[in-house]
């Protein structure tokens, strides 16, 4: 099996997922007056990333998305230890994460009127770190003209092990080339967030961002108070429960001004990381476009990070015998 590049289209949108990482490559929406643009950093061929050119550019990262405090936790009596890859703690999986792994195509119906393609993983007891044998499966579906779906379940076979998947895409609304996020507006519905240490950890506190240049409960630019965030915008909003559609809540709404598109993200998880490609440096992708700081905005809803340390945070924890499921909607538009 090799790592291809699978495109799915319904006239509305067209999408390119990657059967390496379960990887988003290129997603190809209209603006208000029809032009179309790619709105997601990343690259032409599966190769840079198999290389390891990619900071998770459009991918599913896990076991456990985010950050694991120095690597460590301690499950039914038993400590286990992951891989350190960011700073002092294990970020996304650890070394070789879902993101660098060969998924299978379990099926893809790319001619259906809802065009989709079904991924799945087999996580064995150990890998990373981690306990037990785990199977994972990653739907992306087009459910509308304007929709992109993914619907990612994980089953323990064994053992009980933390769960946290979190879809990895940078987007910039006004085309993956066009320079930086920060004229891009952004509403998060999430009066709180998870404050964090020097070294990113969350200190367990859950505070409100009333006051705080983390407050985007009403619409504002990404851009306006971003300098008052020490490396910018890298945090765990815990998502209200507001608005609902088809079961999934309305997590972040973002708008760019010149092309007037808008992404609306409903998602079913508790948290969101809310990320402004702060470590961006220079990365060559589609057509020679250089990606620099900013150049792509992530929203990533997932358990909190550290969970698995934070008694006091929803449970990532999956006993045999249950699922793990995690959905969310990305709608675009124009205003």
């Amino acid at each position: 099996m090799a790592a291809e590049i699978y495109e799915l289209s319904n006239g509305g949108i067209t999408v390119k997922v990657s059967n390496f990482g379960a990887t988003i490559t290129s997603l190809l929406v209209p603006d208000a007056d029809g032009n179309i643009a790619d709105v997601v950093l990343g690259f032409d061929t599966v190769e840079p990333y198999q290389k390891g050119a990619s900071p998770y550019f459009g991918c599913v990262v896990g076991r456990v998305a985010n950050r694991i405090k120095e690597g460590k936790f301690t499950l039914n009596g038993v400590e286990h230890s992951l891989f350190i890859n960011n700073g002092p703690n294990s970020l996304h999986g650890g070394k070789t994460g879902f993101d660098k792994v060969l998924w299978e195509v379990a099926e893809s119906n790319k001619n259906d009127k809802f065009p989709s393609i079904t991924l799945k993983y087999h996580s064995k007891d150990g890998e990373e770190g981690y306990p037990g044998d785990l199977s994972v499966t990653a739907k992306y579906s087009l459910p509308s003209s304007t929709s992109l779906k993914l619907e990612m379940e994980a089953v323990p076979a064994n053992k009980a092990t933390p769960v946290s998947l979190a879809q990895h895409t940078y987007w910039n609304l006004s085309g993956h080339n066009s320079g930086n996020i920060l004229d891009h507006s952004i509403q998060i519905w999430g009066s709180h967030i998870t404050p964090v240490d020097s070294n990113q950890i969350p200190t367990g506190e859950i505070k409100p961002v009333s006051g705080t240049p983390f407050d985007f409960t009403t619409e504002n630019k990404i851009g306006s108070r971003i300098c008052e965030v020490i490396g910018g915008y890298d945090h765990n909003y815990v998502l209200d429960c507001g608005e609902e559609k088809s079961g999934l809540k309305h997590a972040a709404k973002v708008k760019e001004p010149l092309s007037s598109r808008v992404l609306n993200l409903w998602t079913d998880a508790p948290g969101m990381q809310f990320y402004t490609g702060n470590f961006v440096d220079g990365v060559v992708g589609k057509g020679g476009a250089v990606y620099g700081k900013h150049a792509g905005l992530c929203l990533e809803t997932q358990g909190f990070p550290n969970a698995i340390n934070q008694p006091n945070f929803p449970s990532v924890v999956v006993q045999p015998g249950e699922k793990y499921k995690h959905t969310m909607v990305f709608e675009f538009s124009t205003e």
